[in-house]
């Protein structure tokens, strides 16, 4: 398999995915800017979206959507126990975690990253950001992980949300403890910590 990244980007969360499920990966960096490859060529002839992640399976498919491809990483090592098993209402809890990571943190900091947004507008993004991060704290509650006693793919992708939230506010978690001690155990992780090194970058 190859696994289309941007160091630090939302490929992140299937980079440490595919680092806990220890399956055999190749790594393709990608300039989303210019839309390149590191090798040469153009991105967009592997994936016409344009964007990251993509995961290219060993018989030519191409699967995207971060959510979707953790999710088929963890159906390949079920074992792992990186994901409940498909059709409980296990496995739908994880889903709704997920769909919130995506949706309400990881898309909801996009306008963050735009130039054109003035400062008043990226202060009402961040105060509804603030609000998603007490969900996210008050789900978690006294847990250890964000579905319950194990680690799952919804804590990888969890780990790029905070890490990104950090990164793009310049200011730390302290305003939620639960999530501040989180965030520190996830980061602790051999997984995260291989991934980061090999993207070239650290906590």
């Amino acid at each position: 398999m190859k696994l289309y990244f941007t160091p630090g980007a939302c490929s992140l969360s299937p980079h440490i995915a595919l680092l806990e499920a220890n399956l055999p990966f190749e790594l393709v960096q990608v300039d989303l800017r210019a839309k390149l490859l590191s090798a040469g060529g153009s991105y967009l002839d592997v994936n016409p979206k344009g964007y990251i992640p993509a995961l290219v399976l060993d018989n030519g498919q191409l699967l995207t959507e971060g959510a979707v491809i953790v999710q088929y990483i963890a159906d390949l090592k079920p074992e792992s126990g990186l994901a409940p098993r498909s059709g409980t209402f296990e496995r739908y809890r994880l889903q709704e975690v997920l769909h919130f990571l995506a949706t309400e943190l990881h898309k909801g900091m996009s306008p963050l990253y735009n130039p054109k947004a003035n400062a008043e507008f990226k202060d009402s993004i961040k105060e509804r950001l603030v609000l998603r991060l007490g969900v996210l704290a008050e789900h978690l509650g006294d847990q250890p992980f964000l579905t319950g006693n194990s680690f799952t793919v919804a804590d990888g992708y969890a780990y790029y949300c905070l890490r990104t939230w950090q990164a793009l506010t310049q200011s730390d978690l302290s305003q939620w403890p639960t999530l501040s001690q989180y965030y520190a155990k996830l980061a602790s992780r051999e997984s995260i910590v291989a991934a980061l090194k090999a993207e070239g970058l650290s906590n």
